[in-house]
Order: structure tokens, then sequence, then C-alpha cells
């Protein structure tokens, strides 16, 4: 049984400087344009926290720490260090305003989701043409970049061409063109290298920024599993034939739960059972292990993982 009080819900270190506070992650600007990262075991939807996962951070900073090493030769990313499983050290960027999603499959649920859209009856969706005919979940001719507004104060992302963005001067063609070709080169490797593990990349999501210097560089984190969605590969032709659901890894089940028990958006949240916490920890973990071929060790030093943090970065306090 996972301890479930072996969770990181916050990590507000008074001595570390400039801080932001995000759903999931807790961040610090340190004075030499360099950036503290903390990645929370919170879990959010419905624009609140839920609870918090045991290991969740630890999984998601090593995850895109297996991706970020293995994707350096296609695009440099902002990583400088990890001083902790749960932190990373990086460059400060300026984020470009637009979210690049890249998609390899007429998949998804969302209101943007070119699935959702293809079944109210569009053919033509960010700037792509689909033709009639294509059943759920089949796989694109090939992978297509649906890109989205990067609403940075709350709002909704909206889906967009990459006209508009240009036409928009929310990126020159320079910087879509150069985005656009080594976010379907990532994508591409992804795909190949999940296919060895049994795994089918679907979709994901990308985020830019520029150093001081004006490089584009891959920021915040790369085929995890909250920034993307994989189907197992084993079972995906039987639920394509059947018109089901591909098997994944579900990470919903916490937020199925809740929004079957009350109306998360205006109610108190009930108090979540453990053996639902566990389970999606667990989840977490699986997918790890599936995703990067290698065995998932929790990082159990510290009495909490909180002092455990604070340890590791006390050669960043100021003063």
């Amino acid at each position: 049984m996972t301890d479930l009080t072996r969770t990181l819900d916050h990590a507000r270190i008074d001595e570390l400087p400039n801080p932001y506070f995000g759903k999931v992650r807790d961040c610090y600007d340190l004075p030499d344009d360099r950036r503290i990262l903390v990645s929370s075991d919170r879990i959010s939807a419905f624009d609140r926290i839920l609870t918090s996962i045991p290991f969740k951070g630890q999984v998601l900073t090593q995850t895109a720490r297996f991706w970020f090493d293995n994707t350096s030769d296609i695009c440099p990313n902002h990583v400088l260090e990890y001083p902790d499983p749960n932190v990373v050290i990086g460059k400060h960027l300026t984020i470009l305003p637009v979210e690049i999603v890249v998609r390899g499959y007429l998949a998804g649920s969302t209101g943007t989701s070119v699935l959702t859209l293809y079944k109210k009856g569009e053919r033509e969706m960010y700037g792509h043409h689909f033709p009639d005919g294509l059943r759920d979940n089949q796989a694109l001719p090939a992978p297509i970049i649906t890109p989205t507004s990067k609403e940075f104060d709350g709002g909704h992302d909206a889906p967009m061409t990459a006209q508009e963005i240009v036409d928009q001067d929310l990126l020159t063609q320079a910087q879509w063109d150069q985005i656009s070709e080594i976010a379907l080169k990532l994508f591409a490797r992804g795909q190949e290298m999940a296919a060895k593990n049994g795994l089918i990349l679907v979709d994901t999501k990308y985020e830019f920024g520029t150093d001081a210097q004006g490089n584009i560089l891959l920021a915040d984190e790369i085929h995890t599993p909250d920034s993307s969605r994989f189907w197992l590969a084993e079972g995906y032709e039987a639920a394509l034939e059947n018109g089901t659901r591909p098997p994944s890894f579900d990470k919903d089940v916490i937020r199925s739960w809740v929004d079957a028990r009350c109306d998360p958006y205006h109610d108190d949240i009930p108090e979540i059972p453990a053996d639902l916490i566990a389970a999606t920890s667990q989840v977490y973990i699986d997918a790890f292990e599936a995703i990067t071929g290698q065995r998932f060790v929790p990082d159990l030093n510290g009495d909490t993982v909180l002092d455990r943090v604070r340890s590791n970065l006390r050669p960043y306090f100021s003063g």
C-alpha cells in the first residue's frame, strides 16, 4: 500500500526569492536569470486543487527528464540541473503565447479536440482539411499541429491556424516555421520510442520560450502522462474495430469520482477515498515505467518530501 502521507502538497520555502505558485508547480525566480520549478503532488481539475497524489511530482519530473535527455539533439531545452527528483533548475524564458498541440489520431474529448469538432460536422480545423468517413480514434494520414492561443490569466485557450498566429503577431513566420518543424520532429521521436515500449503516442502539447538571446528552447515538460495521451498498443486494433476507447493510463479516476458526486465548480469537494488516491499514484508509477522502460525508484530521503526538497535547495537560499 502506498504511503499516502508521503506527498508534497506545497513547496512554499520562505528562504527562496521571487515566488510564483501555480496550480501544480511552485516556482522561484533567481536573480541570475535562472528559475526553480518544483513539481508538487497536487492534482488539479475544475479550476481547483482536488488532492495530492504520492510521487506524482517525481514521476512527472523524471519522465520529462527522460525525454529532455533523449530529444536535446532536436531542440535545446530549458533544463540546467536537477537538484532534487521533484525539482528543475531552468533558464528563465519568455514563454511564447502559442501552445503547440501535435495530434497523430482523430481522438480527444475536450471542446477543442479534433474528434469532438469532427463529430459536430466540422471538416476544416486548425487550418487542416479532414475528409469524411474517418472513424473515432483512427490514425491521421500524418501528424498535424493544432495550435491554440495560450491564455496566461486564466482564460480559455482558443483554436488557431498558422496564418492567424502570424497575422496576429503572436509569432513571426520564421518562429512559426522553426517551432512547427521542431514539434513534428519531437513527436516523431516520441512515437518511435514509445512504440518500442508497446505504447502509442497519440497526441501531446509542447511549450516553447525564448532566452535572453532570442533562442527558442523547449520548456515546461515533454511526453509526460499529464501533457500527452498514450494508448497501449496491445488492444488498439480491437478497440478501433469495436468503436470503443483504446486502453490507456486512466489518470482521470479522481476527476470522474468527484464529478459524479457534486458540482465540482461550486460545491465543496467530498473527501476522496484513500484507495482511490493510492490507485492513482500507482497509475502514475506504471506510466513512468511503461513510457521510459525504467523502474521507478521513489526517493524516500528526509522525514517528509518537503524536508528533502528544502535540504536540496538550500544552496539557492537568498542571504
